[in-house]
């Protein structure tokens, strides 16, 4: 008993010195209640995730095993090597990008799609530790950074409107000849006569409440009630789900599927096989890459000030360091790792989330907050079997409602001033309508180029944005082509 007690003190010591928690101002069970209030607030994206990647083709079990394995793993180089109390998952906002952009929209196959996102964590990490990270932050107007952002927010809730089926489409002729073309397609509200729809609705007001009563695990509890109200109404009907075919040991079997997938034949191999291609290839690459990078820069800065978890000198470091000097390196470093190892397993850019705002509002400051987020990632490969039944309307109000919290981001751009506001304007709409975030991008590069140019302001326009504009218009011009 006594040898019990010494070994359970040495480790308790053991873990204060590893993580710091005494110069923290923080203990054990602190951290630890912490960790539960961030996976409860971030475990939406186990079922969404998954409803959203494997409309690619890729097996739903496979998809929900590698975003368990992403998130474990991310979330842990977070707590070892940069000692924050921040989690990791694939991003909203990117996995939509890679389904309805880069496979639907471009034509990529999913497995191509792997090797871009891998790509993207291979040059995120070389931006990490250089000071090419430094060129891109100071190339990218403020204005710009927040309106992708917003923009992804648009984005996102589009996405989960239609996944609602809360929209339909309909065609109406010309007043004057009574023509009907493709610019006679226009959105309409769907009639609720319709089992799947009324769920939708009662789905976004159960999340909608949940979310603005503070509900711990509001959104995650939202998909659960809203799922068991779909037995009911009929949306889901127990007996035609395969039990077995969903159970835990068939969920690491379809692994098989996915893992490597990127450096196949269908994937790293044919994406450069097309030299009219590769300027496409890089710029989508890049929109990857961009919204990756300040993503995770924004959660940062945003979530750290005040906290004392990032200091001045971390901040600054964004601008002017190299290497693993500070917090900050080594959280950009882990959150980079994370993206390349989510491509590996079979999942899209893993990013650090906002939700681990839950987890340091509830007392949070080391890594050993992230250290349970992931032990409670890896128990929920036993929620397997679940998944099955989770519909799609019980997972949109969640893409609706983060869509909606991303939106935010808007409040921060100076919109009396059109220098500001136009590529603003023509980045955060273009993504929405044109269903394309990178397309939103680019609208917003090459009217910034254009407003700089007509103020006589071309000094104002870093190479970078140059570069970036050649790519987009390149890209363009090649799809008019072919």
């Amino acid at each position: 008993m006594e040898n019990t007690l010494k070994n359970q003190t040495a480790n308790v010591s053991f873990v204060e010195r590893f993580f710091k928690l005494k110069e923290h101002g923080t203990n054990v069970s602190t951290e630890a209640m912490a960790g539960v209030t961030t996976f409860f607030a971030m475990s939406y994206i186990l079922f969404v995730n998954p409803s959203i990647l494997s409309q690619t083709g890729m097996p739903f079990q496979s998809v929900f095993l590698a975003t368990i394995i992403a998130s474990v793993i991310g979330t842990l180089v977070m707590a070892l090597f940069a000692n924050v109390p921040y989690a990791q998952a694939p991003g909203m906002g990117l996995n939509a990008f890679f389904t309805f952009t880069v496979v639907f929209g471009l034509g990529y196959s999913w497995q191509e799609a792997l090797a871009m996102v891998f790509i993207c964590g291979m040059i995120n990490i070389f931006i990490t530790i250089t000071r090419v990270r430094k060129m891109i932050i100071h190339a990218i107007p403020e204005s710009l950074q927040h309106a992708i952002g917003g923009g992804i927010g648009i984005f996102v809730a589009y996405v989960g409107l239609k996944n609602a089926q809360l929209f339909s489409f309909t065609v109406q002729a010309d007043p004057v000849n009574g023509a009907v073309n493709g610019n006679s397609i226009v959105p309409a509200l769907a009639n609720f006569n319709n089992p799947a729809v009324i769920l939708s609705v009662i789905g976004i007001v159960l999340a909608t409440v949940l979310v603005l009563a503070n509900v711990k695990g509001a959104i995650l509890l939202s998909i659960l009630a809203t799922t068991l109200i779909a037995i009911p109404m009929g949306v889901v009907d127990l007996s035609t789900i395969d039990w077995h075919a969903n159970s835990v040991s068939s969920t690491f079997a379809s692994l098989d599927t996915t893992f490597g997938a990127a450096f196949g034949s269908h994937g790293m191999g044919s994406l450069f096989s097309s030299a009219s291609r590769i300027p496409q290839v890089l710029m989508t690459i890049l929109a990857f890459s961009l919204s990756d990078t300040f993503d995770t820069i924004g959660t940062f800065i945003g979530t750290g000030r005040g906290t004392g978890i990032f200091s001045k000198e971390d901040e600054a470091a964004l601008e002017n360091s190299t290497g693993m000097n500070t917090k900050m390196d080594r959280a950009l470093f882990a959150d980079a790792i994370a993206t390349s190892i989510g491509a590996i397993f079979g999942t899209s850019n893993a990013t650090t989330y906002v939700e681990s705002a839950a987890g340091i509002g509830a007392g949070g400051r080391t890594g050993l907050t992230s250290v349970f987020t992931a032990g409670l990632f890896a128990i929920s490969i036993l929620f397997a079997p679940i998944i099955a039944i989770v519909p799609a309307q019980a997972t949109a109000p969640a893409l609706i409602l983060v869509g909606a919290m991303m939106m935010a981001s808007f409040k921060d751009i100076n919109w009396s001033d059109l220098e500001d506001a136009v590529p603003a304007f023509f980045a955060s709409i273009f993504m929405g309508l044109s269903y394309s975030i990178s397309y939103g991008i680019a609208a917003g590069f090459i009217f910034f180029t254009i407003v700089k140019l007509v103020k006589r302001k071309a000094n104002e326009i870093s190479p970078i944005i140059w570069v970036v504009d050649a790519l987009f218009i390149l890209n363009f011009i090649i799809l008019a082509v072919l």
